[in-house]
């Protein structure tokens, strides 16, 4: 087959103009991050948040400023009533172009310390919450639309302590893989980012600090990874420049060798 060669597209410092998005844990952390750069580029952007309704106020006050629409609602991912709610809100602004699945728990421990309740609330958040949130979207998104995943590279990692996080994003993975089969027919693509170690308050508290040195020793470009850096991997997924990328994980890591 002979490639076509074609003009290039105009571009748009707005790429996302006109586009609606929604960020799940949008409030803090990358989530936050990942709001207010669709916003940078011209997207509305709806947020979840769980139970922090002044951080994510705040998001929602950057992203007005920057000139585009924004609204934050209260929802448990992993509930589906709460989904409910949260797409009804969507929907008064219009049909959704955009899902980001990023509201994610982190809490470590060596199997023999851990219980079947923290197991739950693992996988509860990190992935019945995506399942339950994609669910609740698919009929309000467009046909062309972008599903995006926040995974982790502990999904591939070998990581003592990490076994129920790294699990999690595993399935996170699986998923991934599976749904742009299904939702290739609506030329909807679905994607996932895994980050590296990232500086977030998450991290902060579940990351001693010798750890986190000894993770920028490992990794090539030598420091740990910022929420913009996830973000801007995200905002190329989200845009048409993406549109022949499908099912893929993407390492957003610096070049993090476990």
């Amino acid at each position: 087959m002979t490639a076509v060669q074609e003009k290039p597209a105009k571009t748009s410092t707005k790429k996302l103009e006109g586009k609606l998005a929604l960020v799940t844990g949008g409030s803090r952390g990358i989530g936050a991050a990942i709001a207010l750069r669709l916003a940078a580029d011209g997207a509305r952007v709806a947020i979840s948040y769980n139970s922090n309704k002044t951080a994510a106020d705040k998001v929602v006050a950057q992203i007005k400023e920057l000139g585009t629409d924004a609204i934050a609602v209260q929802a448990d991912v992993a509930s589906e009533a709460d989904n409910k709610v949260l797409l009804a809100e969507i929907a008064k602004l219009g049909k959704l172009d955009i899902l980001v699945n990023n509201a994610a728990l982190f809490e470590g421990g060596p199997i023999d310390q851990v219980g079947l309740d923290q197991y739950k609330r693992l996988f509860d958040t990190n992935v019945k919450g995506v399942v339950a949130t994609t669910i609740a979207a698919l009929p309000h998104i467009n046909d062309g639309g972008r599903i995006i995943n926040i995974s982790s590279g502990a999904a591939r990692a070998s990581i003592g302590g990490f076994g129920l996080y790294s699990a999690t994003k595993g399935a996170l993975e699986a998923l991934t893989r599976v749904w742009a089969q299904d939702l290739g027919k609506r030329n909807i693509t679905v994607n996932a980012i895994a980050p590296g170690v990232t500086v977030t308050d998450m991290m902060e508290a579940g990351l001693p600090k010798e750890a986190q040195a000894q993770f920028v020793s490992k990794t090539a470009l030598g420091r740990l990874g910022q929420p913009a850096d996830i973000a801007d991997a995200v905002a190329f997924l989200a845009s048409d420049d993406s549109r022949w990328v499908t099912g893929k994980t993407i390492d957003a890591d610096g070049g993090l060798t476990f």
